[in-house]
């Protein structure tokens, strides 16, 4: 039994991380990616296309994100 208790915990954590990761895309996709990339502005295939990489990277995503908007740029 604790192979079985082993995946259940590893399926816990994709599923943590992927409903966080969804936390993080919808307002990054919807705000966000706009202040960061001013060529990303009207581009909604685009984010339909970028959900599951946020979903996937959401750490890094939001840590990037964070530090642009503490200094204030807009790329």
């Amino acid at each position: 039994m604790p192979a079985m208790e082993t995946a259940e915990s590893i399926l816990r954590v994709v599923e943590w991380w992927s409903w966080i990761g969804l936390i993080v895309a919808v307002p990054f996709l919807s705000f966000g990616v706009d202040r960061i990339d001013e060529s990303a502005r009207g581009t909604y295939l685009f984010r339909v296309l970028a959900v599951p990489g946020v979903v996937l990277l959401w750490p890094i995503v939001l840590f990037r994100w964070v530090q642009l908007e503490r200094r204030g740029r807009s790329r």
